[in-house]
């Protein structure tokens, strides 16, 4: 017989069978599922290695083409 294997939550430590059945896998509800989700989109999550570009850069309006008018006679 094939040992059930079993991983823990990432966001509570409760333990999670892996298998197809386990429907929020490696979570173990829809509610750690979305808490981890908010992490990363609050940014409280960020995979380790050097930015591929530098800070947003604020953009200013005045440099922008009017829109709408300019064709206008």
């Amino acid at each position: 017989m094939a040992s059930v294997r079993q991983v823990k939550c990432p966001v509570c430590g409760a333990a999670v069978v892996w298998d197809p059945s386990s429907r929020f896998r490696p979570f173990c509800s829809e509610r750690c599922r979305t808490i981890d989700l908010g992490a990363w989109a609050a940014e409280r999550h960020r995979i380790a290695g050097d930015p591929l570009d530098g800070p947003p850069e604020a953009s200013d309006e005045a440099d922008r083409p009017a829109r709408g008018g300019e064709d206008q006679a």
